[in-house]
């Protein structure tokens, strides 16, 4: 009886389990169907049961509903299976099922997922292993398993191996772009007159495509912008060698020639052309006449003429000729206009050699040397002019004026060097001896000319160095070792203004000399002894005046040289501090005039110089205001009255 009771209990346990384990089913099949995922389609060959999708990469799929049947199964594995299911929907919160045996768990365990990708399936939009995942399972595990995966599908973008910055890439950055793309970039920036950036786009376009005649030819008009002629030249050949009846090319070749004072291809050049420009050609034929006249008038030493010609043949647009600027620069040395001349030679464009003996001849080339031979000396570069009047010499050995050019070169640095060691050895009788020779070849040379008036000054002859530097000073006026000589003497012969006149002068071109500063300091103390003044308190460098007047005021600021003036209260405490930063700069630049005014007695100054703010300074130069600074800013104006008296 007790066993016939226990085996109905069993039965009862039997039949419930195999209940609950029904309700468990069937709930879990209600929840399947009444969802549906979006998934892309895999290929399966574990899973017979799985359909094959069909159609594009967005294809919307269901996950079978039947889990697979395993046989010899006991109600409690089913009822574990159930729950187990139960537990990953309730986990993955409805985003993918699993369906899982116990067959399937062990064949799982011993299978890598990177090695059999067909235990892998895909339900909605997450990849999962079929095995089941607790939810104590670590992070760490589900991420090594995804990377196992060499090809992953996630959601519906599919990854593909190898480089993953590649797919992202712009389509753009690899394309090469057109060469008449960058032909009308270049255009753009010509005519903005960005010519090197111009230059650079032609050069991309060629170096696509460097069979197009327009490239090289638009490349020609950007070196023609930035003065590079030379390379122009080649260009505008290229773009005639490529297609030779492109006007452009030549009407292009013959502005370039014209520009460089070559008439004569100017005119040659524009006749290839099928629309000749008679504009050019007329300029052309008018440069011819000017040149032609300048070589008449060079043999009769009509040097006046030959600079109107000059500047005529200049306006026509010959601007970058250096035959024409060759020309105008030896008149003007032979007009004894030295400064003058230099400033003329420095316009003068400056080719290579070898390009201008195949562009100008070799004869042109050596006169070309043998000027500028003559403006090195002129300027007291003697071992440039020896070096430049031996290279015309061997261009053109028997041209006169070039090998008499060389003569005065060598003399003239030789009779410098030796005076110069001469006069360091205080021999100076001898050095102006030495310097005479120098003289003799070349006599109008204001260097020679100041270092002989150097000489006589010492030996007490200062009615002749003055008379040497007025020929130096006519030569080159702004020659200052000239001017102060002659300023020393004239303070020698107690000629006092004339000396003054002189200082300023130097003093109002370089504020910031302490040697010419202190030279006028000297002057102009000699000066008020003359007519009486006190000057027991004067002290060079180290006063710093107080204006009592409108009219002292302006004559300090409208002076010569450089003036710091500053605005202050009386009394302030803090003024007085900025007055001593202002008595310690004094001292440091003692050429410089430094001012106070307080504004309780000179309201009208402050409002006359626009002071706005107390303290402040302001620094005036040759009788202009240049700048204003705060009073509490002492670095800026110990920068500026250094930047200004420099």
């Amino acid at each position: 009886m007790e066993a016939k009771t226990n085996k109905n209990k069993v039965e009862k346990v039997e039949l419930g389990c195999n209940f609950m384990a029904k309700i468990f089913k069937l709930k879990a099949i209600k929840l399947r169907n009444s969802s549906s995922v979006h998934s892309l389609p895999i290929k399966t060959i574990n899973n017979p049961q799985l359909n094959e999708s069909k159609g594009s990469p967005n294809h919307i799929s269901k996950v079978p509903t039947e889990p697979q049947q395993v046989k010899n199964h006991t109600p409690l594995d089913s009822a574990r299976s159930s729950i187990q299911q139960r537990e990953v929907n309730g986990n993955s919160l409805g985003l993918a099922r699993i369906s899982t045996t116990s067959r399937h768990h062990r064949d799982n365990e011993n299978k890598s997922p990177s090695k059999d990708l067909n235990s892998v399936k895909l339900t909605g939009n997450l990849l999962m292993n079929s095995s089941y995942i607790s939810p104590r399972t670590s992070v760490t595990k589900i991420n090594k398993e995804m990377n196992s995966v060499s090809n992953g599908v996630m959601g519906n973008i599919i990854r593909k191996s190898g480089d993953g910055v590649s797919q992202f890439r712009s389509p753009r950055s690899d394309r090469v772009l057109d060469p008449e793309v960058l032909k009308s970039m270049g255009n753009e920036a010509y005519k903005q007159g960005r010519f090197s950036e111009a230059l650079a786009l032609y050069e991309r376009a060629i170096a696509i495509d460097s069979n197009k005649a327009t490239y090289h030819c638009n490349k020609s008009a950007a070196l023609i912008g930035l003065g590079r002629f030379q390379q122009a030249i080649v260009e505008c050949e290229e773009a005639i060698r490529i297609q030779p009846s492109y006007a452009r090319a030549h009407s292009r070749l013959a502005t370039i020639y014209f520009r460089l004072g070559e008439a004569e291809k100017a005119l040659n050049c524009n006749k290839e052309t099928p629309y000749c420009d008679s504009d050019l050609a007329f300029k052309a034929h008018a440069l011819q006449i000017h040149l032609n006249k300048c070589s008449e008038a060079r043999k009769v030493n009509d040097w006046k003429f030959i600079l109107t010609e000059t500047k005529s043949a200049i306006s026509l647009g010959v601007d970058s000729a250096p035959k024409v600027y060759a020309l105008q620069t030896e008149a003007l040395l032979k007009l004894l206009r030295h400064q003058e001349a230099y400033a003329t030679y420095e316009k003068m464009p400056k080719f290579d050699h070898d390009w201008c003996n195949k562009l100008f001849g070799a004869d042109f080339s050596a006169y070309f040397l043998m000027i500028g031979a003559q403006i090195y000396l002129a300027t007291g570069r003697f071992e440039d002019a020896v070096t430049a009047s031996q290279r015309a010499s061997k261009l053109d050995p028997s041209n006169s004026d070039v090998n008499a050019v060389v003569r005065r070169a060598r003399a003239a640095t030789s009779a410098r060097l030796s005076g110069n060691l001469l006069f360091k050895a205080s021999k100076f009788t001898e050095a102006c001896a030495v310097y005479n020779e120098g003289l003799e070849h070349d006599p109008f040379n204001s260097v020679l000319l100041c270092n002989r008036a150097a000489c006589r000054s010492k030996l007490g002859q200062f009615e002749k160095a003055i008379e040497d530097c007025n020929i130096a000073l006519k030569i080159q006026p702004s020659y200052s070792k000239a001017m102060l000589r002659r300023a020393d003497c004239n303070a020698k012969l107690e000629r006092w203004e004339a000396a003054i006149q002189d200082y300023e002068m130097l003093i109002r071109e370089k504020p910031g000399d302490e040697e010419v500063a202190r030279a006028l300091f000297e002057i102009q103390l000699k000066q008020k002894m003359l007519r009486g003044e006190d000057i027991k308190n004067l002290k060079f460098g180290s006063n710093l005046v107080c204006i009592s007047s409108n009219d002292r005021f302006r004559h300090y600021v409208t002076s010569p040289g450089m003036s710091v003036v500053l605005f202050c209260n009386k009394g302030k405490a803090t003024h007085k501090q900025i007055l001593l930063v202002l008595e310690q700069t004094c001292k440091r630049f003692p050429s410089v005039n430094f001012l106070k005014v307080e504004i309780e007695d000179h309201p009208y100054l402050t409002k006359s110089e626009g002071v706005n703010t107390i303290p402040a300074f302001k620094i005036y130069k040759n009788g202009s205001r240049v700048k204003e600074i705060s009073g509490n800013n002492h670095e800026l104006l110990e920068r500026s009255v250094k930047l200004y008296s420099s």
